[in-house]
């Protein structure tokens, strides 16, 4: 099940980088984008809109203010779900992805991953 990671970050502290080790632990496919290109866990952040095939799962650690940009990525990457972490909650663009046919959930991914429900 292939998942990207929007808003990925190298620093540790951050819960888009314990997101990307927790999926790698669970062995699922990632892909991290983020502002800044860096690793983590051997898996590299890229940047930019790559073109990105047969993704199950968008999981959100962009604040609704920097999601707009990547509106129509998001929607173009056809994901059959979209997770809005804590903090990122945006009915704007939850309406955007149910409109596109994909669910869109707000929920944690840490939790989900730990708890079994991903």
């Amino acid at each position: 099940m292939k998942t990207v990671v929007l808003g990925a970050s190298e620093k540790s502290n951050r819960y888009s980088n314990r997101a990307v080790k927790q999926l790698l632990e669970n062995d699922m496919e990632v892909v991290a984008i983020g502002r800044k290109e860096g690793m983590i866990e051997g898996t590299k952040i890229i940047t930019g809109y790559p073109t990105i095939n047969d993704v199950h799962t968008i999981t959100l650690y962009l604040n609704p203010e920097n999601q707009k940009s990547y509106y129509d990525y998001i929607i173009q990457l056809k994901p059959q779900r979209v997770i809005f972490n804590p903090g990122t909650e945006n009915d704007e663009l939850k309406k955007m992805i149910a409109e596109s046919g994909a669910k869109a959930i707000e929920a944690c991914t840490l939790v989900l991953l730990s708890t079994g429900q991903y």
